[in-house]
């Protein structure tokens, strides 16, 4: 029978900046529950027990991921710059540890020196991306250009262009207030998922326009949640599921309604495309989860035509971009028809791509093309 490894934080030194709201031991301390460590304290000071410790900079500030790797990786001194500025150790290194972190200074013998960039850190798999995890000074650098290389490494890699290029310079600003304002990520998908209904109620209207605009406030706070979640680690079970229990259920409502507010128009396909757009909805999202049945993570970080496939793929915000131009043009019933074909023309692919998929399982190994090697 196998006991599971006592895991510790300390906290060295005396920062007390404040990066989105919160000190590094506050942040720490976050973390920490997250990862099911409540044994954190400053050092000197308590003792931890016998297992893994991770001793960090009260100035340095490291990505949760990373914080999870090292506690996962014991005798690993990570380096930033020319300074070592956290160590993983067995407690009975800690002082040893510590006496280094407070120096800064490189270990000649006995630690494996690693930073950021090793291989073992590069993938990330929660947001389906390959990046450096951050390690930040909040001695040398300005707190702006810190939050913003957080709110950035918040960023999931696969998504829409929408999220990718048009939301993140706003929504680093509407997060930023967010947080001042003391404003919990659930509380802005509430607001969300009111606007959910207002945009639903005015397509249903035929209000294209206004039902447009709020339907893009609805997507714009469905960014801004996720990332004030992860800036200020508040992201819970329930907010996750709220939020994205959301995303999956009101698309298709949205074109139900869209079908209603067209009237009389095109009345002798509007049926069809309706049924098209949302059988094609939920078979797209039945393929994506076979995928990840099969294959232990999503279809959209397989190869880099996925890749880039999902910025532009028949889901919610680039379909809503044709819906826009519609709605703009005066053309609201073709824009849905547009919808219509290209959901035919995704659902396609990423059926051809499940096939794929399964096939080169056959006489090898599917992987992610984003995951890298651990050193």
């Amino acid at each position: 029978m196998t006991t599971s490894v006592s895991r510790s934080i300390r906290v060295t030194g005396s920062d007390t900046a404040r990066i989105w709201g919160l000190t590094a031991f506050e942040r720490l301390e976050r973390i920490g529950r997250k990862l099911g460590i409540t044994d954190l304290a400053m050092w000197p000071g308590s003792v931890p027990p016998e297992g893994v410790t991770l001793i960090v900079a009260s100035h340095v500030l490291l990505e949760d991921r990373l914080i999870a790797a090292l506690l996962d990786n014991p005798g690993i001194a990570l380096k930033s710059g020319p300074h070592i500025v956290a160590i993983s150790t067995v407690t009975e290194r800690l002082s040893e540890a510590a006496r280094i972190v407070e120096d800064g200074q490189v270990p000649a013998s006995g630690w494996t020196v690693e930073t950021a960039e090793a291989p073992r850190f590069a993938y990330n798999a929660v947001l389906r991306k390959r990046a450096v995890p951050f390690v930040l000074d909040t001695r040398t650098t300005k707190r702006r250009d810190i939050e913003w290389r957080m709110f950035g490494a918040s960023y999931k890699g696969a998504t829409d262009f929408v999220t990718k290029w048009l939301w993140p310079v706003p929504a680093f600003h509407a997060t930023r207030l967010c947080a001042a304002l003391g404003l919990s990520p659930n509380f802005v998908t509430s607001m969300s998922l009111i606007l959910v209904f207002a945009a639903m109620a005015l397509f249903s209207r035929g209000d294209f326009g206004v039902g447009i605009a709020a339907a893009w406030a609805m997507t714009f706070l469905d960014t801004v949640d996720g990332k004030l979640a992860r800036v200020t680690v508040t992201s819970s079970a329930w907010g996750n599921a709220f939020d994205h229990g959301i995303d999956m259920i009101h698309p298709p409502f949205w074109y139900w309604a869209w079908a209603v507010g067209l009237g009389a128009a095109a009345p002798e396909t509007r049926d069809l495309e309706l049924w098209i757009i949302v059988g094609g909805y939920v078979l797209g999202r039945v393929i994506e989860g076979a995928f990840i049945a099969l294959f232990k993570f999503e279809m959209h970080v397989w190869q880099p035509f996925d890749f880039w496939l999902r910025t532009i793929t028949a889901r919610r915000n680039p379909n809503l971009a044709i819906l826009m131009a519609g709605a703009l043009s005066g053309a609201p019933a073709l824009a849905f028809k547009i919808v219509a074909i290209w959901t035919v023309i995704c659902l396609a692919i990423h059926t051809f791509r499940l096939i794929q998929a399964i096939a080169v399982r056959g006489s090898g190994t599917v992987a992610s093309f984003l995951e890298a090697k651990n050193a």
